[in-house]
Order: C-alpha cells, then structure tokens, then sequence
C-alpha cells in the first residue's frame, strides 16, 4: 500500500479549503514584500524605486514613474484580497500577468521563481479562494 492510497477512497487527509488557503497567504507574502521594500511609511513611493523603474525594471509602453505607481500599487492591493479570499480569482490573475511581465521583461532568468509563483497562482484562478474565503461566504449569502 502506497502513502498516497493509505487513506479511504474519497477521504481527503488536508481539505481544499486548506490548501488553496496555504496559495493565497503564500503567494500573497510574496508580493506584499516585494511591495513593502518600495514605500516609506504608509505609502510614499521611495526615490529609489523610481530610479529602479527607470534602469533595471524599465518595461517597453509604459513610462517609468507609471510603472512603479501600478506595481507598487499592485503589489499591496492584490495580496491584500487574497489573504481576504476576496476577488480572489482576478487578483491571482492579475499577479500571474505581473509575474510574466516580470519574467519577459524584467528577469527572465528567474523563471525557477517565476514558475513556483505561477504554481501557487494557477489553482487560486482554476478554483477560487475556496471554502475558508470571503468569495465563498459571499457565493452562499447569495
């Protein structure tokens, strides 16, 4: 008997609810960091992610100053939600597509990090936030 036949048929030993729980605080830590390195304080955008934007991160169709307002932005919002189970679909979404930007145009040889991102991001769009989310409680109120 293999580890993953020990349980009974159609017993699950860790629920749905937990681990899309576990994608969503996971990745939301991520980019919630990622967002905190760039302001001082509550959120006044420090001088050096401008200068980041405009150097290291500089992204074809967008200007600079632009660039790091969304990003900064989105990497507080988005993460926010998630942890909430709120939205959860569209904000996974919307840090998958931050997460290719950032592959094929920013660091694309970070596609190891990249791909355990989107591996945390891909169930959190195919299902939602899950059992223990604000979506749900929402989806049953209705």
């Amino acid at each position: 008997m293999t580890a993953a036949s020990a349980a009974p048929r159609g017993v699950r030993i860790v629920p749905d609810a937990a681990l899309l729980l576990v994608a969503r605080l996971g990745i939301a830590a991520v980019f919630f960091q990622s967002g905190r390195t760039k302001v001082e304080g509550f959120m006044t955008i420090k001088p050096s992610t401008y200068d980041l934007f405009v150097a290291e991160y500089a992204l074809p169709l967008i200007p600079p100053d632009w660039a790091a307002r969304l990003a900064t932005g989105a990497e507080h919002l988005f993460p926010a939600l998630l942890v909430l189970g709120l939205f959860t679909r569209a904000s996974a979404l919307a840090l998958l597509a931050m997460t290719a930007v950032i592959e094929i145009f920013v660091y694309p040889l970070a596609w190891p990090t990249h791909l355990t991102w989107a591996g945390l991001l891909l169930p959190l769009i195919a299902r939602g936030g899950g059992r223990w989310s604000l979506d749900d409680l929402l989806q049953r109120r209705r």
